[in-house]
């Protein structure tokens, strides 16, 4: 690493308390470097199951860096629908991470523009790492950081091997990978279902999503879903 490099992530780290280790930061990101990798190789193959360039499919990920509302996009133009509805629906899932930014904003060094720019490391894994690091109400920067710089590099990595794989393994479904929609979106809801209103958000989301899907065009009752979603959890 060359001493200006150096120098800078000095500038970035200074001032944030070291609550965790860096050893305790990788040691506990780890096994979730591991399951963003395996997630982010199937979106990657779907993506390009999905008739999707290679190239786009990688730039989605260094460009949004979020699993849910990708695999959501992907399912939208999957099932036929428009890119524009693919968006809308991806946008309303990312919609979260506006509270998750506000919330790590201060721990994060810098004037207003860096702070903006270093939060879109704030995912869910790297937001609920800080919390556990931090105190209350305040989430440790530094373990955001390491954490979410770690799982961007994982999941454009491993987005890329999809991609360069998908073409050879052919149909998805012949491996069980189309699964990975439905496996994906309740492996990232069930740790976020912890009250009963996050439940009733759930429920109310689903019951709407069943409503819509036999009588509208693919997307809208995910996009509606979200609505609904949104709706209750205010």
């Amino acid at each position: 690493m060359s001493a200006p490099v150096r120098r800078h992530l000095s500038y970035l780290m200074a001032g944030m308390r070291p609550n965790w280790s860096m050893r305790q930061i990788l040691l506990a990101a780890a096994p979730i470097a591991i399951a963003v990798f395996v997630f982010g190789a199937s979106f990657g193959v779907l993506a390009v199951a999905a008739r999707l360039p290679a190239w786009s499919v990688v730039l989605m990920s260094v460009l949004v860096f979020a699993g849910s509302a990708q695999f959501a996009a992907i399912g939208v133009i999957a099932a036929g629908g428009s890119v524009l509805t693919a968006i809308f629906a991806g946008a309303l899932l990312n919609l979260r991470f506006i509270a998750t930014g506000i919330a790590v904003a201060p721990s994060l060094p810098g004037a207003r523009l860096l702070r903006s720019l270093l939060a879109q490391l704030s995912i869910d894994e790297s937001y609920a790492m800080s919390v556990r690091a931090g105190e209350p109400g305040r989430p440790d920067g530094r373990t955001l950081l390491v954490t979410g710089a770690l799982l961007y590099v994982v999941w454009v990595f491993g987005t890329l091997i999809g991609a360069l794989l998908g073409p050879v393994l052919g149909d998805p479904k012949r491996l069980g990978l189309d699964a990975a929609f439905p496996a994906g979106f309740v492996a990232l809801l069930w740790p976020m279902l912890s009250g009963r209103h996050a439940v009733r958000c759930a429920i109310g989301g689903a019951a709407v999503a069943l409503a819509l899907a036999p009588f509208t065009p693919p997307g809208i009752p995910l996009a509606g879903a979200a609505v609904i979603g949104l709706w209750l959890a205010r």
